[in-house]
């Protein structure tokens, strides 16, 4: 499986303060939310690794060994006109998420989280990159990328993480789960994107956004 690594130069500020839940805060000091996403370049360990397998969306099934059945509505919907799919595995690593700890234990409670939502962006942003690294290449052999799924999202739940994250190959970059199917480091995605065949007429898709994303309860969303 293509091992990704990659230095994120700059972390996302606006990002930063959405997840931080400061979007609509109107008096909060910018500086520390610039402060938080530069001390977050210094502590990234960008790694991600994906595979592609082939889909039969009639029957839902990942073509890896073993096959991989999706369940959900809202996955098997999103991947309805795919034939092969993407599943990555993304982390930052764990020196970020330890840093945050320890401000937080040091009463640093504000630099915590907002170290913490800048993890969060930056992850993200790793996720975006892999994305981009990959899809000249799908483009020419005529694929389209969809908005990438995670488990959590919609009605694809945690208990399908186990499975899905064997087949990510996530463990060769060093990512385990714990017993509650999270991710550990925390600061970490697994994720699938369908790949459907491009059209002639098919216009450029537009940026991907909460509008784009059917978790309509996210207290991320903007």
């Amino acid at each position: 499986m293509p091992i990704y690594n990659a230095q994120i130069l700059k972390v996302d500020a606006k990002e930063t303060r959405r997840y931080a839940g400061l979007i609509r805060a109107k008096n909060f000091d910018e500086q520390n939310i610039i402060d938080a996403c530069d001390d977050a370049v210094l502590l990234l360990n960008v790694r991600g690794i994906w595979k592609i397998y082939d889909y039969d969306a009639e029957n839902f099934l990942v073509q890896s060994t073993p096959p991989f059945k999706l369940e959900g509505n809202s996955i098997t919907r999103h991947l309805s006109n795919c034939e092969k799919v993407i599943c990555l595995a993304v982390t930052v690593g764990d020196e970020i998420e330890n840093e945050v700890t320890r401000r937080f234990s040091a009463g640093k409670y504000v630099e915590s989280v907002l170290l913490d939502a800048a993890a969060t962006a930056a992850v993200e942003q790793a996720a975006d990159s892999l994305e981009k690294a990959i899809s000249p290449q799908l483009a020419k052999d005529g694929f389209k990328m969809k908005m990438r799924f995670s488990p959590g999202y919609g009605d694809w739940t945690l208990d399908n993480q186990q499975n899905f994250f064997n087949i990510t190959g996530a463990a060769e970059i060093g990512m385990t789960l714990s017993s509650a199917m999270m991710l550990i480091p925390r600061k970490s995605i697994t994720a699938i994107i369908g790949l459907e065949k491009n059209k002639l007429d098919d216009k450029i898709s537009p940026n991907k956004n909460c509008a784009d994303c059917e978790k309509l309860d996210c207290p991320a969303r903007l």
